[in-house]
This record gives structure tokens, C-alpha cells and sequence, in this order.
């Protein structure tokens, strides 16, 4: 089911390539689908897969499991990233309630179905299920988003999860209608639409050198060179957050989690010139008494053995 859900939700989440092939260049919804080889895998170099199994949780292995996604795309839409995330958190909420049975829907080969929605960018392309019937990434989005805003009115969701299965709504409406109505919202329309006012100014291909500069223009994060920063500075994108919120959470870390641990210990590490060395789930000290605590509980915000030993330094 999860494969199912990361394969078809690139018509949202998708960042958008320049593709060049043998039979030329031509755009895709996605930056990653032609690098994934394997449905699910241990290795992530070898052969890329949609999900790692690799058990390394970063926390205590007899309660928590990391959910390692490789397939997903490097967004710049502030809105992309919070759907991706957001609708992503939902169906793992459903996937671990034991009251929500949801239809199966296997794919008979996720590597070819996550090609195809990516290179059909009207978003209907019908790719192959294990038991033989085909459904569109908008069809299959379309049935998780309906057993999702179902959950919801019998359960709840947290505010943020809540937030996404609006906008989960607003952008498989948009898809329906027309997905290029989505050019302030999804990074693939959003990039699209730079590049094909850019060629349509130029009169150039879509093989030329300069569209393909423009592909990677658009993801440089050093703003002042960045081609989506200078789009978003002119109000031309839709927004999740705010620069001021951004740059607080540069020195503030969450503090509901251990990464507040992490941040105090950080702190004052650097605060008194102490050597240390910090990971997912330790605190060292590199002195002569080698301390370190280890953190394996990832919501807690509250240990008195760190608070003792930031005390010390």
C-alpha cells in the first residue's frame, strides 16, 4: 500500500527534470524516477530502491523503526514539501491503526509504473495493478484522500496532519481540472512554466544547454542565484512559513523533542570551547572522562542526566 501511495503521489510532490533520452529531451514530473531500480531494498547505492529496510532506527530499536523513503524528490515549494510530508504522515497513521482496512492495490511492477506517471504529465496515465486493473495516480490518489478525510471524521487528526488533507484536496482538484493550474503550488508545474516562458521567449528546444542550467537554477538554495527564491520574493509561489520563522529554527531547535537536548548540549558545549561530539542519539564529551549519554527515545525533551551534565561544563 505504501508503495502504491510514494509511486503516485509525485503528481504533487514531484520537483520536475529536464529528461534527455535517446529519442531526445522531454520534461518529467519527477527528478527521481528514472534512477529507482528496486520496489524495496536494503542497499541505497547499489541499486536505489523506493524504500530502504536498512534497520538503523537512531533510536530504541525495541520500540521504534525508521521509515527510510528514498524515491522522494528535492522540493522547493514551501506548500510541496508540507503535502508530501503531510499526506505521507497520514497514511502511516492509517497503516498503523488496526480498525482501517484499506483495498488492496499492489502494482505489478512499481519501477515501470513509477516511469510512466512521471512521464505523462497530464497525471492519467493508467499503470498496472498486481490483479490485473489499472488505475490513474490521480484515481489512486483519489481513493486514499477519500479513506483519509473518512478516517479523519471518525478519528481526528492533528492540526498540521488536518492542514494537509486540505490542501491534498485542493491539489487533486487542481490535477482533475488541469494540473497546470497548480503553478503556485506543485514544484513540476512551477518549473515548467519558467522553462516553457524561457523557451518560448528564446525560441529554444528543450535540449538546449540553457533550459537545462535553468533545471538546476531553479533548486540552487544560495538565493541570490536561486530561480524559485526569486520567484517566491516576488510573491509568485504559495508560502507554508515565513524567512523569520526560518531563521529561528536555525539556532531553535523543536522543543518537544531530543532535539532540544541536543541544542542545549550544543550550546553550551560551544559556549565554554568544549570538545564534544553529538550523533542522532549521543552526547560526548571528548575529555579525559570520555562521558556520554545516550538519547534513545526520540520524544523526549526532558532528561536530567543531560541537564547534569551541561551543568558541569
Amino acid at each position: 500500500m505504501l508503495l502504491l501511495f510514494v509511486v503516485s503521489r509525485q503528481i504533487y510532490a514531484g520537483a520536475g527534470k529536464v529528461l534527455t533520452t535517446a529519442r531526445g529531451a522531454h520534461y518529467s514530473i519527477s527528478q527521481r524516477a528514472e534512477h529507482i531500480w528496486e520496489g524495496v531494498s536494503s542497499a541505497t547505492t547499489r541499486s536505489r530502491p523506493i524504500i530502504n529496510t536498512r534497520d538503523e532506527p537512531h533510536a530504541d530499536a525495541e520500540r521504534y523503526r525508521r521509515l527510510h523513503v528514498i524515491v522522494g524528490d528535492s522540493n522547493m515549494s514551501e506548500y510541496a514539501t508540507f503535502l508530501k510530508v503531510g499526506t505521507t504522515g497520514i497514511m502511516l497513521r492509517m497503516l498503523e491503526d488496526p480498525s482501517v482496512v484499506v483495498r488492496d492495490m499492489t502494482l505489478e511492477n512499481p519501477i515501470r509504473a513509477i516511469r510512466e506517471i512521471s512521464q505523462d504529465l497530464t497525471c492519467r496515465k493508467r499503470v498496472r495493478l498486481a490483479n490485473g486493473a489499472e488505475r490513474s495516480a490521480l484515481e489512486i490518489q483519489g481513493e486514499y484522500l477519500m479513506r483519509a478525510r473518512r478516517y479523519a471524521d471518525r478519528k481526528g487528526l492533528p492540526p498540521e496532519e488536518e492542514k494537509a488533507l486540505e490542501m491534498w484536496e485542493h491539489c487533486l482538484e487542481g490535477i482533475e481540472k488541469d494540473p497546470f493550474s497548480l503553478d503556485r503550488e506543485c514544484d513540476w508545474v512551477i518549473k515548467h512554466k519558467l522553462i516553457d516562458a524561457y523557451r518560448a521567449r528564446h525560441s529554444l528546444p528543450m535540449s538546449h544547454p540553457k533550459v537545462a542550467l535553468m533545471d538546476l537554477q531553479y533548486h540552487d538554495i544560495h538565493r541570490p542565484r536561486s530561480l524559485f527564491y526569486r520567484m517566491q520574493d516576488k510573491g509568485l509561489v504559495e508560502r507554508t512559513t515565513t524567512d523569520a520563522a526560518i531563521e529561528k529554527a536555525k539556532t531553535v531547535p523543536p522543543q518537544t523533542t531530543r532535539a532540544k537536548l541536543r541544542g542545549d548540549f550544543l550550546k553550551r558545549a560551544k559556549e565554554t570551547k568544549r570538545d564534544h561530539t553529538v550523533d542522532w542519539v549521543h552526547l560526548k564529551l571528548n575529555d579525559q572522562a570520555q562521558r556520554t549519554i545516550l538519547l534513545k527515545d526520540p520524544f523526549k525533551c526532558k532528561d536530567d542526566r543531560v541537564q547534569k551534565l551541561i551543568d558541569s561544563l
